[in-house]
């Protein structure tokens, strides 16, 4: 059964804001707790809208990486994924997706989920939703290492 749509609409407005500001204070103070703090519950209200098969493990996954997130980043956890799988790209889906910090994998891990909810739903609010989850990972990752930034639009180009 499809989830209401009667307070979508303000709703995704709300979460887009609290995004935009996660993400001015973010760059403002180079802090990246803000926009991860100011994701939870865009990815949260993601998870609670999807419903068919593709979409709902995405948004269950990207739930499980924002919150590993919150904890690699308050504990302070530094582990470069690449000395772990001995090379710079893993092949995923047809996308080599650059290796690094778990504070750069996660976000674009979580980025690449956004797109997954894009292509697969026709929902507006789904939509909507995945827009803003990609923005603000594509911040996490400028805020934690911009220079990532430009190897992860290069993979995906």
């Amino acid at each position: 059964m499809a989830r209401p749509t009667t307070y979508a609409t303000p709703i995704c407005l709300g979460l887009t804001a609290l995004a935009a500001v996660g993400i001015v204070l973010g760059i403002a103070t180079r802090e990246v707790m803000y926009p991860i703090g100011f994701l939870v519950p865009t990815i949260a209200y993601e998870a609670y809208r999807t419903e068919g098969a593709s979409t709902r493990w995405a948004s269950w996954a990207l739930a499980a990486l924002i919150v590993a997130l919150v904890v690699v980043t308050v504990v302070g956890v530094e582990y470069d994924t690449r000395q772990l799988l001995g090379t710079d790209v893993v092949y995923l889906e047809g996308e080599n997706i650059p290796l690094g910090d778990l504070k750069v994998v996660f976000p674009t891990g979580m980025a690449l989920l956004a797109g997954v909810l894009w292509g697969r739903t026709r929902g507006i609010y789904t939509r909507w939703l995945a827009a803003v989850i990609f923005v603000t990972s594509a911040a996490l990752v400028y805020l934690t290492a911009p220079e990532a930034l430009g190897d992860v639009v290069d993979s995906i180009g």
